[in-house]
């Protein structure tokens, strides 16, 4: 047994007998509550030397929304003084000015695709906007008329001023939080919103002309049935949307419904949220769309939104904004994280006052083992799964020799498709897709559960 499985047997061992299906969204490993502060703080030009730049991620984080939704984690603040997001603009100037620079002309630096997230990228005016775009293309020399763009927005923000300049500016992709299509539902998940608004501002987004539309719906919402969870999905599917992402709904510590009480157990909300996942999945697949992930599904024939030659377990990443995270081959690196609205503003303070961004604050290292997870975490909880071949000759083992007790664990469970015979691939069941939510916590590594169970939530 390698070193890496006789690290982890304990922890496998552990998560034997009944598991609860909804532990983790695992969307990037390790989680930035791993991350601890860096002592040397490396320079950002030493990181980069000598990393393939030819195939980079550009992030760019805008902490604001109008409003927080009842089950929102995110690293957000509600609105923005006067001059605060001008402020925080001109701090990511300075930050794309230190990153490029750091990036040197060692190698041909290009970046593959880019993402507003967020917060909620359209909380900016249109103006501000504009000004966004022109610093991830002239500032980080990304090209965002001939590479995928994302941009999330929210119904109240997505106005046809902000989303022409996003189209004009090369949008590809725009991302819709709806959450629930019917308004009591709404209320109850903590996000003000009424039905007539949200198709208002699908109608401007089609009209807009962005070629994929994205709606995101929750189910597990306190009051949802299996009747009112398809109304929804019949309303988003009668916009056509290229993509849809089902989420389940979590109750995280410091969010709003972290502080209300509910009816049912623990074991019941796991029930219910499993139904309705199976009900949603199947509905979709009923409807032409493909399973990509136990989160997204795609239009059969919509175009895939992915760069075609960055590959998100082995390229960088380069995240802009306080809430955003980079990616080295050794080290990911970020700046402080909170939940708590007075510890975000002032992270978000600290940051527009910030003048050198030459450094790296906090961060993990990613060794070997670290990256072979990575690695079968973001490939595996992908319905098309891995190909044992690739793992085989990054890694020089293959998944079944580095670990073969959480691999084990999965076939008895059904989570393997072929109940884990090994054939040229690596891929979930349909069981195993439904239960991602355990099943990537179940590969996180002994260092970093202990630095997850050991970070003080604020």
């Amino acid at each position: 047994m390698s070193a890496i499985a006789l690290a982890t047997a304990d922890a496998a061992a552990a998560a034997r007998g009944d598991v609860r299906p909804y532990q983790s969204y695992v969307y990037a490993y390790p989680h930035k509550t791993a991350y601890r502060p860096l002592p040397d703080r490396p320079a950002l030009r030493d990181l980069w030397r000598g990393e393939d730049k030819s195939a980079l991620s550009l992030y760019l984080h805008i902490p604001f929304c109008e409003v927080r939704c009842g089950f929102c984690n995110l690293f957000t603040r509600i609105g923005a003084p006067d001059g605060l997001t001008g402020r925080y603009l001109d701090a990511l100037e300075r930050q794309a000015d230190a990153v490029r620079e750091a990036l040197g002309d060692d190698g041909p630096v290009r970046f593959a695709n880019a993402a507003f997230g967020g917060g909620t990228p359209t909380f900016l005016t249109a103006d501000e906007l504009t000004r966004l775009c022109d610093i991830a293309e002239r500032r980080m020399g990304a090209d965002l008329r001939s590479v995928p763009l994302s941009v999330e927005t929210s119904p109240a923000t997505a106005t046809a001023d902000r989303l022409a300049v996003l189209a004009e500016r090369g949008a590809t992709r725009l991302s819709i939080g709806v959450q629930s299509f019917v308004d009591a539902e709404a209320r109850a998940a903590v996000r003000p919103q009424r039905r007539s608004d949200v198709e208002a501002a699908l109608g401007r987004i089609r009209a807009a002309r962005i070629p994929v539309l994205n709606i995101d719906l929750i189910y597990g919402i306190d009051g949802q049935t299996p009747a009112t969870w398809r109304t929804s999905l019949d309303a988003a599917l009668a916009w056509e949307p290229e993509e849809l992402y089902l989420y389940p709904l979590y109750k995280r510590p410091l969010t709003g419904l972290a502080r209300r009480r509910t009816a049912h157990t623990d074991a019941e909300w796991d029930e219910q949220r499993l139904d309705l996942y199976r009900r949603g999945r199947d509905h979709l697949l009923a409807h032409g769309y493909e399973q990509v992930s136990m989160r997204m599904f795609r239009r059969a024939g919509a175009a895939p939104q992915g760069p075609e030659d960055h590959a998100c377990q082995t390229d960088g990443m380069i995240g802009l904004g306080c809430g955003a995270r980079s990616y080295t081959s050794a080290l990911h690196y970020s700046f402080d994280y909170a939940v708590d609205m007075g510890e975000i503003r002032t992270i978000i303070d600290d940051y527009t006052a910030t003048e050198d961004f030459s450094r790296a604050d906090r961060g993990w290292s990613m060794d070997g083992g670290e990256a072979r997870r990575r690695h079968l975490l973001q490939s595996l909880l992908q319905a098309r799964g891995m190909p044992l071949a690739e793992y085989r000759e990054r890694f020089g083992a293959g998944p079944y020799e580095d670990f073969p007790v959480e691999l084990a664990d999965f076939a008895a469970r059904g989570w393997l498709e072929g109940a884990g015979t090994r054939g040229e691939w690596l891929r979930l069941s349909p069981e195993g897709l439904a239960h991602s939510d355990a099943l990537g916590p179940a590969l996180f590594s002994p260092a970093v559960r202990a630095a997850m169970a050991a970070y003080d939530p604020k």
